[in-house]
């Protein structure tokens, strides 16, 4: 396959916890190993980004005063990330990114900031912790992944989730929802990082931008047998 896919990673200096910039990593490795080549460009605070051409968005985690630095920028990229979203590019946002896709977030020192809006969520930070182990029921099958955040992310009416919780926490202590997916951007508050343990939300990432840039695609295969056996244990372990 003759193509060419370019990952825009937004804010990796600001937002990169718990190993998110695995995902990237795993992101660029299953292009190259079939062949594909791959170009990364780093979304920075304060600098100019053409976002014409990008395939993927990824962003990660980061701690409130990550956020607190990276929100107002964001902020001034809202409309070209919309204009993303809504023409179909897939995105994946974690943890703090997450949130600040949203429409607010609240951090533990009462700072409110604004989201962009991509999904109908808000977010307040909680008393106490909700950490460990997750798995997730999703349209892309089992997902598993850590969890250790504070923030309690409430959807809208109608917002769809990413998945249902069968172990662990997710948004919040309650609703047994987990993320959230608009159109072909998807949220969620695993770490892990979470696209090296579960390598099919990795190839339909990879799918969703190739077919966007190259028409119908079947990726070649990639053996996965240890991926799979590491998201087996990891599902099997206690909370």
């Amino acid at each position: 396959m003759s193509a060419r896919v370019v990952i825009a990673h937004l804010y990796p200096d600001d937002m990169n916890i718990y190993g998110d910039v695995g995902n990237v990593i795993a992101l660029r490795r299953r292009l190259e190993w079939r062949g594909i080549d791959v170009e990364v460009r780093s979304v920075e605070v304060g600098s100019p980004f053409d976002f014409a051409g990008v395939d993927i968005v990824f962003g990660g985690g980061g701690q409130d005063s990550g956020q607190q630095v990276v929100a107002e920028d964001l902020l001034a990229r809202g409309d070209d990330l919309r204009s993303l979203a809504a023409g179909g590019t897939p995105m994946l946002v974690v943890c703090g990114t997450y949130q600040l896709f949203g429409s607010s977030v609240v951090t533990a020192d009462s700072a409110a900031l604004d989201g962009i809006g991509i999904f109908g969520a808000r977010t307040v930070a909680g008393a106490s912790r909700l950490v460990g182990n997750i798995v997730v029921d999703s349209p892309f099958g089992r997902l598993v992944g850590f969890e250790n955040h504070s923030g309690q992310t409430i959807l809208d009416p109608g917002q769809d989730a990413l998945g249902t919780v069968t172990s662990g926490f997710g948004n919040d202590r309650a609703s047994q929802r987990e993320g959230a997916r608009t159109g072909n951007v998807i949220g969620t508050y695993l770490h892990g990082p979470v696209l090296p343990k579960n390598p099919h939300l990795t190839d339909h990432l990879l799918r969703v931008a190739l077919e966007r840039r190259c028409g119908p695609t079947e990726l070649a295969p990639i053996p996965d047998d240890l991926e799979r056996r590491a998201a087996d244990s990891a599902a099997a372990r206690p909370r």
